[in-house]
Formats: structure tokens, C-alpha cells, sequence
């Protein structure tokens, strides 16, 4: 009776120790639903680990990564074309697996470990309203540039860092051999794209590939039928030190990319915009419904 209560008492102690010492680890997103739900999903599972989490959501593109470089974000949810293109300024034309490959080696001297890429490829779509596109005759991306080339005017929505980054707008529009023209094209919130071609403000908006509202409110993807934009798989990315420190990570951490890919994340994203469910039900429902917590 003795050695049991000594025994209870010791893991009480080991209980509180490492409670105490527990590692915090900061995990960042980006400022869109997609990325609110992964760093969400990211610290409940840490959370249940036994690790201790520090959020911070909501930055946009450049500024999340340069924090991650600079120490302040240990680990959040990147694509494979974007640390290529506009973090790497590479813009050979490369497939899924040379994609990683490259970006996995160019960050390596930046201090940051790329782990399992997931099967979800969020790469950027332009989509128009189904009954619209199938009256123009427009099923592509080149079938939309000879539309305008021909004399029709279609307006565009996009979001603000599209339009300005090196493998967005711009740079798609030399690649296809057309122009929106400068009156046609609205920018706004990522968000509110998807709602203004839905109602009819615009003609054509920038989506991504996995979002549940393209579905949802009746939209079809253009093909890319140039083959512009790049693979745009959604990798745990984390700093080398942080890793270096706790080598389980990489294991929490790919055991939840390999549960995801584009019809998954479709559905998860549809739950939160379009059934207007919570960011935290969402993560914790899927985390539980997969056996990860």
C-alpha cells in the first residue's frame, strides 16, 4: 500500500513538472477560412499532445513568412507554389513532387523544414457562374481570353495580393495573351469574391481550388489549359529549431496532412462558409472523426 502511494504521488509530481515545462509552440495563418481552420485544427492538436499553443491568425502572405524566418511563427500551413514563386522567385514550370523537391531545398538554409506535403492543392482557379459560362461558350482560360480579345468586356474580382504578386494577375494575363483591362477589374476582400459572382457583380472570380463555395453556389473552374498556374500543395512548414527541439512534432504534424486533400478540404471549408459553422467546431469534429485526438 505504501509503494502504491509513493507510486501515485511520483506521477502527480512528473504530472505537474511537465505540465510546467511543457513547450509553446506559435503557430500562424494566414487570414482566410482555409487558414483559420488549419492553424486552428494545428493547435487543438498540439493542444492535445501536451504542448502548449500560441495562435496568431489573420497576417497575410509576405508578413507570416517573414515572421517564421524572423522566429516569431515556429510552425503554419504553407503551399508549394508560393515559397517557389514568390518566396524563391522560381519560375520554371515544375510538376507536384518537383515543386516540394525545390522548395523543401531552397528553404533548408533559411532554417525551415518542409514535412509531408498533404494531397489538398489549393491552387488558384478563375471561376464563373455555371448557367453563364456554358452561354459563352467559355470552359477554359484561353476560351475567356478569346472572348475578350474579341470585343467582350468581363469583369474580374480578385483580391488585392493577387493582383499584385509575381505569378498573379498580371503575369497570367502576358501568359494567356489577353487583358482584363484596368476599369474591369475589382478588388476586394478574398472573401467577398465569392459572394459578388454569385451575385452577379463580377463575371469571372479568383478562387481556390478547395473552397466549398464553388460548389455550393453553382461555379465552374476554368481550365488552365497552359498549364500557368503552379501545384500549390498545403504543407506543415516549421522552423528547424523548433523541430531540432521536439522531433514528435513531425509525426503529429504528418499524421494530419496525410488526412487531407482537395475533397476534404472542400467539405471542411463549405462547413464554416456556407453552413456557417464555427472555426473550432469544425477543427475539433474533424480531429476527432479521423482519431487524431
Amino acid at each position: 500500500m505504501r509503494f502504491l502511494k509513493t507510486a501515485a504521488v511520483a506521477a502527480a509530481f512528473l504530472s505537474v513538472v511537465s505540465a510546467a515545462s511543457a513547450t509553446t509552440v506559435v503557430v500562424g495563418g494566414k487570414n482566410y477560412t482555409e487558414q483559420q481552420l488549419m492553424s486552428e485544427m494545428t493547435a487543438q492538436l498540439l493542444k492535445a499532445k501536451g504542448f502548449n499553443v500560441d495562435k496568431r491568425t489573420g497576417l497575410g502572405t509576405a508578413p507570416l513568412r517573414q515572421a517564421q524566418e524572423n522566429g516569431q511563427i515556429d510552425v503554419y500551413w504553407e503551399y508549394t507554389g508560393t515559397s517557389l514563386i514568390t518566396f524563391n522567385k522560381v519560375t520554371d514550370k515544375l510538376d507536384a513532387a518537383a515543386t516540394y523537391a525545390k522548395v523543401k531545398e531552397l528553404d533548408t538554409p533559411k532554417g525551415l523544414v518542409w514535412l509531408n506535403p498533404s494531397k489538398a492543392n489549393n491552387t488558384y482557379s478563375f471561376a464563373m457562374r455555371a448557367a453563364d459560362a456554358r452561354a459563352k461558350g467559355i470552359t477554359s482560360i484561353s476560351d475567356l481570353a478569346a472572348k475578350i480579345n474579341g470585343g467582350e468586356k468581363l469583369s474580374f474580382g480578385s483580391n488585392a495580393e493577387f493582383y499584385a504578386r509575381p505569378d498573379g494577375l498580371k503575369p497570367l494575363e502576358e501568359s494567356y495573351g489577353f487583358t482584363f483591362g484596368r476599369d474591369n477589374v475589382k478588388r476586394m476582400d478574398t472573401g467577398i469574391v465569392y459572394q459578388a459572382l454569385k451575385d452577379g457583380q463580377v463575371d469571372v472570380g479568383l478562387v481556390f481550388a478547395t473552397d466549398g463555395r464553388i460548389p455550393a453556389f453553382d461555379f465552374v473552374v476554368l481550365k488552365d489549359d497552359k498549364g500557368y498556374f503552379p501545384t500549390y500543395a498545403m504543407t506543415p512548414v516549421i522552423r528547424k529549431a523548433v523541430l531540432d527541439a521536439n522531433p514528435q512534432l513531425a509525426e503529429i504534424l504528418n499524421g494530419l496532412s496525410a488526412k487531407l486533400d482537395d475533397q476534404t478540404m472542400a467539405k471542411l471549408n463549405a462547413s464554416i462558409d456556407v453552413d456557417k459553422k464555427t472555426v473550432e467546431e469544425v477543427a475539433a469534429g474533424f480531429l476527432k472523426q479521423q482519431g487524431l485526438i
